[in-house]
């Protein structure tokens, strides 16, 4: 997630020669990149209070379009705890605590990027004593193992604000849960973005479905899934990123324990029939239906980041919550019949329990 320029210019994938007149940076000035796989930011330095930090561009390369737009990064939850001006929120308040290893809980940037002690927590004394033990989500309870994950995949509130006003924390909002180490409860670090069923915000839809990266955490939290102890890692290989919403392993993943007329389904005897699609098809990919695309990277990107809420949202709970027809299964396939049709189909076929619109 974070590069040396200086180490490495290879690492730049925007393209410079297209960057706006009105940019506040070029790319000598910039460190560090920011990502590069769907958006890349750039840090430029600029201490604080005679400390090391930096400084965000004010634009940024879509990787998805292939453009650059505008970033202003004081525009988020903490819009009202900053200055307007990209040059006065500093990355460490900011950016640093997940994007950097050990400045979560140290304020010191250890390593650039997402490095073992991110999720295994201070190592010092294992380096120099393999005996000694790290930290080790998989030997830890559901919430303990997911809570290493949701450090930085949830979108959150400063901690402070429990017993504070914006105005308290003025200028030094935080946006990660500063002090947190695997193995703690994450509790006593963050507060999950505020969400109430049936109230759309700037990062969920009224059903809760996620309009933005970065927020698999406040889905799941509330999924079936992790209602039942499933965690993270029963999914995820946290050492190679696998799967991921662009590389994923099919059917295979799920069918290890949704298999065919098991308790947790499909019910079914066999694919067909579970989905009414040809076993071979888009249609029959447990993903497509049951992890949707339904958010973004940026407000200028197409949909591209899976849901992880796990059920099945049909047209009908599309037109009722206001979301993008394009968030809709089966309206992501079946743009030419409409999505009342859709709705008509899926009854068809026997489905019990829809959402009827009002």
């Amino acid at each position: 997630m974070i590069q040396d320029i200086q180490k490495d210019p290879s690492v730049v994938v925007a393209d410079f020669l297209k960057l706006p007149r009105d940019a506040n940076f070029k790319l000598q000035d910039a460190v560090y990149t920011v990502g590069g796989k769907f958006k890349q930011r750039f840090m430029m330095r600029k201490d604080i209070n005679g400390t090391e930090d930096y400084v965000l561009g004010n634009y940024q390369w879509n990787v998805e379009t292939k453009k650059w737009q505008g970033f202003k990064p004081w525009k988020y939850w903490y819009k009202d705890a900053y200055p307007h001006d990209n040059d006065a929120l500093p990355t460490s308040n900011a950016c640093d605590g997940c994007h950097f290893t050990g400045f979560m809980s140290t304020k010191e940037r250890i390593e650039p990027g997402i490095s073992c002690e991110s999720c295994h927590g201070p190592s010092s004394e294992h380096l120099s004593n393999t005996e000694s033990e790290v930290y080790k989500a998989s030997m830890s309870d559901p919430v303990r193992q997911n809570e290493v994950c949701l450090q930085c995949h949830m979108r959150n509130r400063d901690i402070r604000l429990t017993d504070h006003n914006m105005s308290d924390i003025y200028s030094t909002a935080v946006d990660y849960p500063a002090g947190y180490e695997p193995g703690k409860a994450l509790k006593n670090y963050k507060l999950p973005a505020p969400f109430t069923i049936g109230q759309e915000t700037k990062e969920f839809y009224a059903n809760g479905a996620a309009k933005k990266n970065r927020t698999q955490g406040n889905e799941f939290v509330n999924s079936m899934k992790s209602k039942h102890g499933i965690t993270c890692v029963n999914c995820h290989n946290p050492h190679t990123l696998s799967p991921t919403s662009t590389n994923n392993t099919g059917n295979y993943l799920c069918m290890k324990c949704h298999s065919f007329g098991s308790p947790i389904g499909p019910h079914q005897d066999n694919l067909e029939t579970h989905t009414k699609h040809k076993a071979d098809s888009k249609g029959s990919l447990c993903v497509e239906c049951h992890m949707p695309k339904t958010g973004r990277h940026t407000g200028k990107s197409p949909i591209t980041v899976r849901s992880h809420m796990f059920g099945f949202t049909t047209p009908m709970e599309t037109l009722k919550y206001r979301m993008p027809q394009e968030t809709n299964a089966c309206f992501a396939c079946h743009k030419d019949r409409g999505m009342k049709t859709l709705q008509s189909d899926l009854e068809k076929w026997g489905m019990i329990g829809l959402d009827k619109l009002n």
